[in-house]
């Protein structure tokens, strides 16, 4: 892993590793370092045509006492109020230069769907125009292209792994606007995961960061970029969430070469393994990816994988829950052959399957393999199917009932409002609701109070999601 981030970092011309300079009483000096850096840091703007009205999901207010949210999306963006015509939508951001010819890194949702895209320096001489030579929406990852005049100034991916709770680490970017601004704290937390997409797996920092540092570097006392900053705690001060340049690293390789992410796809839907779950399978510890269904002829169908198995290992690698799970196989490529170690049956067998390519299309058009209702329909960016006896046995409901979320989109309201596949809908409005049609009439009879109130399920607990309706 270390052997990669140094080819990595001899890959990028003029990098800069910065040493911490320190007072004699110990405590950090961040001139020297802010100094430094901050020439490779840009600020991103942005402009895209917008049709009326189509703005009006990001700027929904998440329900009071709902700890995360991607904020970026929402507070990045600048919406014009004319309405029944196109118009105008501005947006801002920051990245960070890798290479000295003008590979730019930065979030997608920051660039995803502009017209154009503008990068200006911190001595704001020149603006330059950007091109996107390769994004992944999964990761929140994208990297765009300047063309250069002279050399510039690069940062450096850091170790994420290395990193220790407690350590020193500095934000610069352009937060509301105000470029090039310095913030330091520490790393509060590793491997957090706030419901932001499968991959999560998120550095914590106390560094301030607010609205318009999205896509900025955070930066060890090395001058090394161990953290593109993603998102915030909205209701909290200073907690900020940052994609590990560990987990970036791989990501970053593929779109600065102009490549589409090839991601291994198993075809399952799976839960985590709660204790009572656990007991009742026969298991000596809480481990594991539990699978609710499988798809119609995916590679996990192919494959022997049946609804019910527990996931324990890929490759002899541990499957510590189900967002392990979901890691390990997008680490590997299509085509890869995965040998999975699983429990069926109070026993532990073996089954070796091909992956496929996992994408949106194999994702949404994913139909599990059993003899109740298999179809799914789409509904509020949600993939839904009826829970069959079987899928309600796996996931520990105490009776068959409501829908299962297959799949969800996470540039919609469902998806930014935490909803994940293995969900369970049970109600909607304070109605049940057991299969597609029931939950469309709710929203088609309710469509007037402009948001729908879904009863979720998820590990045997219950939680009120809310989501807007186009009137």
């Amino acid at each position: 892993m270390i052997r990669k981030f140094k080819t990595l970092a001899l890959a990028f011309a003029f990098i800069m590793v910065v040493p911490l300079t320190a007072q004699a009483n110990g405590l950090p000096v961040f001139t020297e370092l802010a100094a430094k850096a901050g020439k490779a840091v840009v600020f991103i703007s942005t402009e895209k045509t917008a049709e009326a009205g189509h703005g009006q999901q990001f700027r929904q207010q998440v329900p009071e006492g709902h700890p995360f949210r991607e904020f970026f999306e929402r507070f990045d963006q600048f919406f014009g109020q004319q309405q029944g015509q196109p118009r105008k939508q501005m947006g801002q951001g920051s990245g960070f230069v890798i290479t000295s010819d003008g590979l730019i890194v930065t979030n997608n949702h920051v660039i995803e769907g502009a017209d154009k895209i503008t990068v200006r320096f911190q001595d704001n001489k020149k603006i330059y125009e950007a091109e996107v030579v390769g994004a992944d929406r999964e990761t929140d990852l994208a990297v765009i292209k300047i063309k250069a005049d002279t050399a510039l100034a690069t940062l450096p991916l850091g170790n994420s792994e290395a990193i220790q709770v407690g350590e020193w680490v500095l934000a610069i970017g352009n937060p509301f606007g105000l470029d090039n601004t310095v913030t330091a704290g520490i790393i509060s937390a590793k491997h957090r995961i706030i419901g932001a997409g499968p991959f999560d797996n998120f550095l914590q920092t106390d560094a301030s960061i607010n609205p318009g540092n999205s896509g900025g570097p955070l930066l060890n006392m090395r001058g090394e970029v161990i953290g593109i900053n993603t998102a915030i705690n909205a209701a909290a001060d200073n907690i900020g969430f940052a994609i590990p340049s560990t987990q970036a690293e791989k990501i970053i390789r593929q779109l600065q070469q102009g490549k589409t992410v090839q991601r291994g796809w198993l075809g399952v839907t799976i839960q985590r393994v709660g204790e009572t779950q656990a007991k009742a399978l026969g298991l000596s510890e809480p481990v594991g990816a539990l699978v609710a269904s499988v798809g119609k002829d995916a590679p996990a169908d192919k494959g022997g994988i049946k609804q019910g198995d527990v996931i324990l290992d890929v490759n002899g690698h541990k499957v510590e829950d189900n967002n392990d799970l979901l890691k390990q196989i997008a680490g590997l490529a299509p085509g890869d052959k995965a040998r999975l170690g699983l429990w069926r049956n109070g026993k532990k067998v073996t089954k070796t399957v091909t992956l496929g390519q996992r994408s949106e299309k194999t994702l949404a058009a994913m139909s599990p393999n059993d003899k109740g209702p298999a179809k799914t329909s789409a509904v509020l960016g949600m993939q839904l199917k009826t829970v069959t006896d079987q899928e309600a046995q796996a996931l520990g409901l105490e009776k068959t009932q409501g829908l299962l979320v297959v799949n969800v989109d996470r540039n919609t309201p469902a998806g930014e409002e935490g909803i994940r596949q293995g969900d369970v809908i049970v109600q909607a409005n304070q109605k049940d609701v057991n299969t597609v049609a029931e939950l469309e009439s709710v929203i088609k009879r309710d469509k007037e109070r402009g948001a729908v109130m879904l009863l979720i399920k998820r590990q045997g607990q219950n939680s009120f999601v809310a989501l807007p309706l186009d009137k």
